[in-house]
Order: C-alpha cells, then sequence, then structure tokens
C-alpha cells in the first residue's frame, strides 16, 4: 500500500512528532536504543536524510545521544525531578491557607517566530497566543507565568476573556490532554523578573516549563518563575518491582 502523499516538511514534523510521544510517555524510556536510521526511514517510508533531520532536532533539544559507533539513545535526564501531575496554581495557594488572585498582564496573538517553534518541538509555521500574568498569594505575588498556546489546535482561546479565568485552568477544562513535559531549573531574578516578584535582583528563583499534547498536536509551552522560597518540587514514589 502506497503512502499518502505529503509535503517532506509534513512527514519530517509527523515523525519528530511521534518520536518524541513515545520518549516522554516513557514508552522510550532513557537508555532506549532507538532503531538505526535505515529501519526507521523504512518504517516511516520515508528517505533516510528525512530521518536524519529529525534526529538531529531531537539531540538539539537534549531528548536523544547519538553516539558514532554504538548508535542512538533516549537521552538520562539531568537531576530531573519527576512530576506526575499538572497542579494548579490556585489549588496550590489555597493550600498555604492564602488568598488567591491572579492579573492578566499582556496578551497579543501573533505568528510564531523561531524560538517559539522550538519551544513547541515544531517546523511548520503557527499562530500563537502570548500570555503573561501574575499569580498571587494574598496581597504577594507568588508565580510569574509566561505561556504560549498554539492557536492551530486551539483556534477558540483567541476569542477568551483571560482577565476572568487563568490560560492554566481554561486549557484543563477545554483541552484534554494526552501528554505532558516538565523541565524544572534555578535562576537568578534578572531585573524584569525581580519587578514581577516583587523581589531583589539577584534573588533565587525555581523556574518550572511545561509543555503538553493533545491528540491533534502541542497545546501550549508554559513558563512558571516563583520565588524560590515560596514552591517546592514534591513527588511521590513506591517501590518499584525487583523481580
Amino acid at each position: 500500500m502506497k503512502p499518502k502523499k505529503s509535503s517532506a516538511a509534513s512527514l519530517h514534523q509527523q515523525i519528530l512528532t511521534d518520536i518524541e510521544k513515545r520518549i516522554v510517555s516513557g514508552d522510550w524510556p532513557p537508555g532506549f536504543k532507538l532503531p538505526f536510521e535505515v529501519d526507521l526511514a523504512k518504517s516511516y517510508n520515508v528517505s533516510r536524510m528525512t530521518v536524519n533531520k529529525v534526529l538531529t532536532r531531537l539531540a538539539d533539544a537534549g531528548l536523544i545521544e547519538r553516539h558514532r559507533k554504538t548508535g542512538t539513545f533516549v537521552k538520562q535526564p539531568n537531576a530531573q525531578a519527576a512530576i506526575l501531575e499538572i497542579h494548579d496554581i490556585e489549588a496550590e495557594v489555597l493550600a498555604l491557607k492564602q488568598k488567591y488572585a491572579f492579573k492578566l498582564v499582556d496578551r497579543s496573538a501573533r505568528n510564531a517566530n523561531e524560538h517559539d517553534l522550538a519551544r513547541f518541538g515544531l517546523s511548520k509555521n503557527i499562530d500563537v497566543e502570548e500570555i503573561a500574568c501574575t499569580h498571587f498569594a494574598g496581597d504577594a505575588p507568588f508565580c510569574w507565568e509566561h505561556r504560549l498556546i498554539n492557536l492551530d489546535v486551539v483556534p477558540k482561546a483567541r476569542a477568551v476573556d483571560f482577565t476572568h479565568i487563568p490560560p492554566g485552568q481554561w486549557l484543563r477544562l477545554q483541552v484534554p490532554w494526552t501528554t505532558a513535559q516538565h523541565k524544572i531549573y534555578s535562576i537568578a531574578a534578572d531585573a524584569d523578573i525581580a519587578r514581577r516578584l516583587d523581589i531583589a535582583k539577584g534573588s533565587p528563583c525555581l523556574v518550572v516549563e511545561r509543555r503538553t499534547w493533545s491528540d491533534q498536536g502541542p497545546v501550549t509551552v508554559v513558563r512558571f518563575t516563583y520565588p524560590a522560597e515560596k514552591h517546592a518540587v514534591v513527588a511521590t514514589f513506591t517501590p518499584a518491582s525487583s523481580g
């Protein structure tokens, strides 16, 4: 059976999305050895050059590592916390027995730039809704949020009044997600972040970056920046079976 006709760009994106989902979902866990390029090309019915471009993108994103003699492997994460749930910021604040509020600071719809596409793991052009808002615990800033929503997947986000509902809450209610990826790291607050969070420049901050996907493709990429003393990462584990 012949494959459906499709552009090289769309084939590239289909393969990239498929392999990325396998890695992020854990279907291909850290240390898993990927099939050889020639075998991947045969299974997807594409040229080896197309597969090579996909693997290069995945390596640049830090998801795989390629070794000249031994092959290509899913990369071991670097001191990465295991976060298994998408938590609601309002629930975090209320759990601290404080009053929750948020303020929409800025939003705009625009065409995604090269940096945006890299964050989404996309090569095709898309429109995005860019949103920035501050979450409060009591009267103090609790978290600064910067988010991009893929309008090709969630076009109705254009018409939502995000002054009344935080974008994360709305997305969870409206767009069922199938896969999520978290990246957690620390930074020193620059002048802008310090102003947003009402902290001194250079103060330690915890950053949680999240990407989520639905069956239609990548939905959103978001960066939450917390003053370090106001947020902790907690994960619960059970013993793995020893066989």
